[in-house]
């Protein structure tokens, strides 16, 4: 596949993920080709490569909403880290990243040892919520392991959906690979998460 085909998949699948307001980098680099008529489906773009492309179309299209969308999301994850510092929360995914826009989930993984605690924990507080399960790639090396499967939780801070995946207690040392680039997934602590957005009131 021609670096020119290539270019114009990534920037193609960036605007899915955009539309579609999920972060499935596969399903869009496939649709992206479909709706390009490229039918070579060999050597698709790196996920960094539409990740790259994601930014430079948020910077050229969504400069005058995206950051604003963006660091109302921090807000709420700051809120929610602050809820649930009884399990060492660690914000995750594209609102840390800096790419998530209006509509987007806050992801946070929690550590806990069973994954009831964290339920019970939300029901105590009457928060409703819905069940769902996550699957991750814990080892870069080991390709032939199958995926671990986690218990996520999913509720609503306002119209900002807030989703938690409960990890083990030793999970906090060893965080599940990215989706983007295969390395271990960055996560942010709440301090961290607050240096990112020095205009939210913490007093």
């Amino acid at each position: 596949m021609s670096r020119h085909s290539k270019t114009l998949i990534a920037q193609e699948a960036a605007r899915i993920l955009l539309e579609s307001g999920k972060h499935d980098y596969q399903s869009a680099k496939v649709k992206a080709a479909e709706r390009l008529g490229i039918h070579e489906r060999g050597n698709l773009p790196r996920n960094e490569e539409i990740e790259a492309a994601l930014r430079e179309y948020q910077r050229l299209f969504r400069s005058d909403s995206q950051p604003g969308a963006l660091a109302e999301l921090r807000e709420v994850a700051i809120k929610a880290m602050e809820l649930l510092q009884t399990f060492e929360p660690r914000l995750v995914g594209p609102v840390l990243a800096g790419t998530a826009d209006e509509g987007d989930p806050v992801n946070l993984h929690v550590f806990a040892d069973t994954a009831e605690e964290v339920a019970l924990f939300l029901m105590d507080r009457h928060i409703p919520y819905q069940t769902g399960e996550r699957q991750y790639r814990i080892s870069a090396q080991r390709r032939d392991l199958p995926r671990e499967t986690r218990s996520m939780y999913r509720f609503f801070a306002g119209d900002t959906p807030i989703e938690i995946t409960v990890f083990p207690l030793d999970g906090l040392r060893r965080p599940p690979l990215s989706p983007v680039d295969g390395k271990p997934m960055r996560r942010a602590d709440l301090a961290t998460v607050r240096a990112l957005t020095p205009l939210v009131d913490q007093a």
